[in-house]
């Protein structure tokens, strides 16, 4: 993984007496996907905020590429490119319209090149002559990324970015946010209720609740401990008296052990003449672990 482009240290968010975020710590990493999650209220949304410096910290750092938001806060937000919520479009435009609008207002110019090379990136084609009212909701959400990425910047935020949108559309979306990552090399933070797809886009996920940081978890690792393992037999009667056990059907039960557990357990069903004939680890969902960690929120 490449160098940290985003780092928040101690963030603080009060109004009143009330924390809404506090102590969060965490820092992303140039060329991955980061799943940003948490149950409804657990500051998720003021976090992003933040981040993007619509609002003010109450103590803490945020540092984008190395720059602070709050000693250099216009060299920090820069680097940044967000859609919170639905992206700001003007449906009488054309999508290249909207772009050529969107460019004229950056700090920096935004050449021709640059925004045909983002057309291609979100793969827009001919439907960039279009007018945006005609667009899909699909082609809108590729457009409105088309515009936060006008900037070259180094960090991606999108809140919700596959909402509205039907399985194809939501793999689309993944494939694009992949791609982006890759080659522009930047970082995309990914907030999102749909754990199946966080789970399946991200490399990394951090979970908060109440404000707090709760878990950051690496998607590509194998995970330690125990873990579900369904084993296929001839038949189940009276296996649950051997062993600890959940019955699944006449021919197959769930055991949670760690390798040597399993191993012992399968030894033991041996000893007592019950042919094994498949055993298949079952790795624990990123919605299971969600909801076990913040007990059933909502995201």
């Amino acid at each position: 993984m490449g160098k940290t482009v985003l780092k928040l240290t101690d963030v603080q968010k009060s109004i009143g007496d009330k924390k809404i975020v506090h102590g969060l710590t965490f820092e992303v990493k140039e060329g991955e996907i980061y799943g940003f999650l948490g149950p409804n209220g657990s500051g998720k949304t003021t976090t992003i905020r933040m981040i993007t410096g619509l609002i003010s910290m109450t103590r803490g750092d945020i540092q984008i590429c190395g720059h602070s938001i709050a000693t250099e806060r216009e060299k920090a937000l820069m680097n940044i490119g967000a859609i919170v919520e639905n992206p700001e479009l003007y449906g009488y435009m054309t999508g290249r319209q909207n772009l050529m609008h969107f460019a004229n207002m950056a700090n920096h110019k935004v050449s021709k090149a640059r925004i045909d090379e983002i057309v291609q990136l979100v793969d827009l084609g001919e439907s960039i002559h279009a007018l945006v009212k005609n667009y899909s909701l699909g082609m809108k959400q590729r457009l409105g990324i088309a515009q936060a990425l006008l900037h070259q910047p180094k960090v991606l935020i999108l809140d919700e970015p596959t909402n509205g949108l039907d399985p194809a559309g939501i793999r689309k979306i993944r494939e694009y946010l992949r791609e982006l990552a890759q080659k522009e090399k930047i970082a995309v933070i990914v907030s999102s209720h749909l754990l199946s797809e966080i789970e399946l886009m991200c490399d990394r996920v951090l979970i908060i609740n109440k404000g707090t940081f709760i878990k950051e978890h690496n998607l590509h690792e194998k995970q330690a401990g125990e873990h579900r393992v369904q084993i296929k037999t001839t038949q189940t009667e009276g296996i649950d008296e051997l062993i600890d056990c959940r019955i699944i059907s006449d021919t197959s039960f769930e055991v949670t052990a760690d390798e040597v557990e399993v191993a012992a357990i399968i030894a033991k069903l041996v000893s007592h003449n019950i042919a094994i004939y498949e055993v298949i680890p079952k790795q624990k969902t990123l919605e299971e672990e969600f909801l076990e960690i913040t007990k059933g929120a909502t995201s």
